[in-house]
C-alpha cells in the first residue's frame, strides 16, 4: 500500500525529524500542536463551504498525525492522507481506528504519488506543509496533477514580511511560547503572489485567498477575507474542466 520514499525527493530531513520528535503529542490539544486544533474548525469550514467534502475523494498532502483528514471523514469525505513522516503516520492510523474513520494513510511523496495517480481526486488539500519543504513550487505541480479537471485545490502557508516575522516566529515560538523553537524558518515563508504564479504555471485558476488572523488578547482565530499578512489560506481550481 506504502510507497517507500527515495533519497531525492523533495523533503528536508530536518524537517521531517522535527515532527516525528513530536508525534505522539500531536492529539494533545493543550501541546505543541494546539494551533492547529484551534483552527481546524476554521479551515474545515472554508474547504467544506467551496468544495463540499460529503462523498468527495479528497487527498490531504503532508497529513501528519491527521488533524484534518479526521475531520473531512467526518464530513463525508473518502480522505487518502499522505506524509513522508512516520511516526505521525503511526499516530494518524491508530487514532483514525480509535476514532472508527476508514481513513487510507500512506508514507509517499506528493510527486510520487502524482505519478502513481494522476488526476484521481475531487479535492487536494496541502495545508501548513509548502513552508517545510525545499521545492514548495513542486509540490504545487503534483497537487494540480492529482486533481481532477475543475477539481478543487486548497493550500495554505505563512506570508513572507516583517509582520510575519514578528507574529509568527518571534511572537509565537518566544513570546507566547504556542510553538516549539525553531518550528518555522522565515526565509522559507512564501508570498502570496509567489504562491498564486506557481499555481498558474501548473494549470489552478487562484479562486480566493483568505487570511487567519490571530487575536492574542482573545486568544482566538478567525478567518479575515483580506488580511493575508501572516497565516493565509488560497483556494484554486484547475482549469481544464
Amino acid at each position: 500500500m506504502g510507497t517507500t520514499p527515495s533519497p531525492v525527493e523533495n523533503m528536508d530531513p530536518d524537517e521531517i525529524a522535527k515532527f516525528e520528535a513530536l508525534a505522539e503529542r500531536w492529539w494533545d490539544n493543550t501541546g505543541e500542536f494546539k494551533p492547529l486544533h484551534d483552527i481546524n474548525p476554521l479551515r474545515l469550514d472554508f474547504i467544506d463551504a467551496r468544495a463540499g467534502m460529503a462523498g468527495r475523494r479528497v487527498l490531504d498532502v503532508g497529513c501528519g498525525g491527521g488533524i484534518l483528514a479526521e475531520g473531512m471523514a467526518h464530513r463525508g469525505a473518502d480522505v487518502i492522507g499522505i506524509d513522508l513522516g512516520e511516526a505521525p503516520l503511526g499516530v494518524a492510523r491508530l487514532h483514525a481506528e480509535e476514532s472508527g474513520l476508514a481513513i487510507d494513510y500512506r508514507r509517499v511523496s506528493v510527486e510520487a504519488l502524482a505519478e502513481e495517480a494522476p488526476g484521481r481526486f475531487d479535492v487536494v488539500t496541502c495545508l501548513e506543509m509548502l513552508e517545510h519543504v525545499p521545492d514548495p513550487g513542486s509540490v504545487v505541480r503534483a497537487c494540480a496533477a492529482l486533481v481532477k479537471p475543475g477539481g478543487q485545490v486548497f493550500f495554505s502557508t505563512l506570508n513572507r514580511n516583517p509582520k510575519a516575522l514578528a507574529l509568527a516566529v518571534v511572537g509565537a515560538e518566544y513570546v507566547l511560547r504556542m510553538l516549539p523553537r525553531g518550528t518555522h524558518d522565515y526565509a522559507k515563508f512564501i508570498r502570496p503572489a509567489e504562491l498564486a504564479r506557481w499555481c498558474r504555471e501548473a494549470g489552478l485558476a487562484v479562486r480566493e485567498q483568505s487570511g487567519l488572523v490571530y487575536n492574542p488578547l482573545t486568544r482566538r482565530y478567525r478567518l479575515h477575507p483580506t488580511d493575508v499578512s501572516v497565516n493565509y489560506l488560497m483556494h484554486c481550481q484547475r482549469e481544464d474542466a
